[in-house]
């Protein structure tokens, strides 16, 4: 069978009419897309560490670091060059092949970027794919990152453009879409997604995708997060996504973007592991692994591994090849982790 071509032409009703799909059918045609592309019994490991927590000047209603909600945490400054090494080694130590490391800003600010740059060049040394997450980026600091390294850059579209007011007033979605583009100019991965739940109708989490896909360059990472609803946040009160609309929308993901990774990020704490093995069959081939992921809980790394073990899933790419080489990282402190969502 000849691999699906990739589109970036897709049409809201095409895409409505992939989430209307019988479950089975639409399963199905993202295995068959899936297998196409990547190998089916492995995944992506990455892991993900704060280098500044809280007091974010935004107010997107999900987000516990916002400085405009009380939520418990508590605000770090920019950590020491040496203590974001330290936990990139365990991480490559652990089977991680991709560190992602995030600053709870609205942009960098000039005096942060040496610190920031020196961290790109260590960890990248360490033979690690890097990835970070800092807010809104000028066109002159997304340079300096390429040149320094830096495999992927996240800036989530969170929701569709009609949607996004309901969401964060701080900044519109014309701010990410063109701090993406800086990303894309400087030669840089993009890693960008969306929040699921957070009271979006179907229609927007349909053009989520449709904005994502019709990407002059798909995003090279898709992360797909289920809303953890943090006391504090305006939006601790939603109710429930029903699952299975969750998974569909991994696989209609992984049928708009065939050569992506999918990730499976933030929420899996809350998901049985039947839900997150059908998600991986939907497609998802990506996945947070620690014992924290961002300000909330993510399932342990014994739990993720004995998962795998029943799943026959192994981690893709570099060492460790093997599942029970890939063993739990030393357990960092809780101030360590800060919410990405951005």
């Amino acid at each position: 069978m000849e691999p699906t071509p990739l589109r970036h032409d897709w049409q809201l009703p095409e895409i409505q009419a992939l989430f209307a799909k019988p479950f089975n059918d639409l399963l199905f045609e993202a295995q068959t897309v899936h297998r196409q592309h990547f190998a089916p019994n492995q995944v992506q490991i990455s892991r993900l560490l704060s280098i500044k927590t809280g007091a974010c000047p935004e107010d997107c209603k999900y987000c516990p670091q916002s400085a405009r909600y009380h939520t418990g945490l508590e605000t770090e400054q920019l950590l020491e060059v040496e203590k974001v090494l330290t936990e990139a080694r365990a991480a490559k130590a652990a089977g991680a092949s991709r560190f992602c490391m995030g600053a709870a800003w609205r942009h960098p600010r000039e005096r942060d970027m040496p610190y920031v740059l020196k961290m790109v060049r260590e960890v990248k040394a360490m033979g690690m794919e890097t990835c970070m997450t800092l807010g809104m980026l000028s066109a002159e600091q997304a340079q300096a990152l390429a040149e320094a390294g830096l495999d992927y850059y996240n800036h989530n579209l969170d929701t569709s453009p009609d949607f996004y007011g309901e969401i964060i007033s701080t900044r519109n979605y014309q701010d990410r879409l063109d701090t993406l583009a800086q990303v894309r100019q400087a030669g840089m991965k993009v890693c960008s997604g969306g929040i699921l739940g957070m009271g979006e109708q179907p229609k927007d989490r349909a053009e989520l995708l449709r904005q994502l896909a019709n990407m002059e360059a798909h995003p090279e990472s898709v992360p797909i997060n289920m809303l953890v609803k943090v006391p504090g946040t305006p939006m601790a009160g939603q109710p429930d996504l029903d699952p299975l609309e969750f998974v569909r929308a991994i696989a209609v993901a992984r049928i708009l973007m065939p050569k992506s990774h999918v990730r499976l990020s933030a929420g899996r704490e809350n998901m049985t592991d039947e839900l997150q093995a059908l998600c991986f069959f939907a497609g998802a081939n990506s996945i947070f692994y620690g014992c924290k992921l961002l300000t909330t809980a993510n399932p342990r790394e014994n739990d993720d591994m004995r998962l795998f073990e029943r799943l026959g899933i192994v981690p893709e790419g570099a060492a460790p090849t093997h599942l029970e080489d890939l063993q739990p990282a030393p357990a960092a402190s809780d101030a360590l982790f800060y919410d990405a969502a951005q």
